[in-house]
């Protein structure tokens, strides 16, 4: 057994008063944290293991009490002990929303996450919350290039040959009304839960960020696709819904789309990046899988913008090189 689980028995049993808890590791997301299922007086617990040389409880904590607030569905904090790093939280289950986006369920459940985003986006407090600028953006740009096509392709640095398209999209994003972003909003994030759905994780990193950030990880995710047109849909319904909510005010469809378009772009580019990153430095790779539906929603969406040709062009034949990997 792990020191850091010896410490966590001892946590549950000695300062909490559990009785030999049996903890069953459950799956790691794409952190340096860990999870673990835990019944505890009859009743299933989370406890997330978050070292603290590499992780901060705090931003969990304070998210976790705002979104509570908000009137949504998160995990509430049961016991914590931030010297050591451990959390021990409510229980929504363990069913994904991926594993249930099918035919006969994926309306109803993204109607209830369009809902719980409108709510998240017009009652969530964003005081002191960290903002989503332009460094930040250009930051998780530059993952594409520095990870996917340096380190994974082994291609020539092409920062410069993108700098102009990455300033269009981060331009495009501070543009947007800046609203509560949660940063993760997608399938393995949302818990398909009987009441009060969906129940929502993973949203320690939130910012003060562009509105439409969230709505693209969610539609355009990066596990699983959908038609354009169908995608085109929902993200009208939550147009609708975010007008009726004052969070849209003023902002046209044609206009709402083009950000709609441009944000994914962006949080694509990261994402490819992210999973790149994660094979090669952390030694994950389940994450390489998706790369290339990623990458192919930016040769799909960039190819309706002619100021974003030279973006096209690069992705389509960096996802041609995956094809060709041996």
């Amino acid at each position: 057994m792990s020191k850091r689980l010896n410490m966590l028995q001892d946590w549950l049993q000695n300062h909490l008063g559990y009785q030999a808890p049996l903890l069953v590791a459950i799956t790691n997301d794409a952190s340096f944290r860990r999870y673990f299922r835990v019944v505890l007086d009859n009743v299933s617990h989370i406890v997330m293991d978050a070292p603290p040389e590499q992780e901060n409880c705090l931003p969990f904590i304070d998210i976790a009490q705002r979104l509570q607030v908000s009137g949504l569905n998160v995990p509430k904090i049961v016991a914590s002990n931030l010297e050591q790093g451990f959390l021990l939280l409510t229980d929504l289950g363990t069913e994904l929303y991926l594993s249930a986006l099918n035919e006969a369920h994926v309306e109803k459940l993204y109607s209830d996450a369009l809902d719980a985003l409108v709510l998240m986006q017009s009652r969530t407090s964003t005081d002191d919350l960290p903002l989503y600028n332009h460094q930040l953006l250009h930051n998780e740009m530059n993952l594409f290039t520095d990870w996917l096509l340096g380190k994974h392709l082994n291609l020539p640095s092409q920062q410069d040959n993108l700098k102009t398209c990455f300033e269009l999209l981060s331009n495009s994003a501070l543009s947007q009304p800046q609203v509560f972003v949660h940063r993760d909003y997608h399938s393995r994030n949302l818990m398909l839960v009987p009441q009060h759905n969906p129940g929502l994780l993973d949203f320690q990193d939130a910012v003060l960020g562009p509105v439409t950030y969230d709505l693209v990880s969610l539609l355009r995710d990066c596990y699983i696709t959908w038609p354009l047109e169908r995608v085109k849909s929902w993200a009208m319904e939550y147009y609708t819904r975010a007008q009726q909510a004052d969070i849209l005010h003023g902002v046209d469809e044609r206009h709402f789309l083009r950000w709609f378009d441009w944000m994914g772009i962006q949080r694509h580019l990261k994402a490819s990046g992210i999973f790149a990153r994660l094979y090669h430095r952390d030694g994950k790779s389940g994450y390489l899988k998706d790369i290339p539906r990623t990458l192919n929603y930016i040769v799909e969406v960039s190819a309706n913008y002619p100021e974003l040709a030279d973006l096209h062009q690069l992705v389509k034949k960096t996802g041609d090189s995956l094809i060709c990997e041996p």
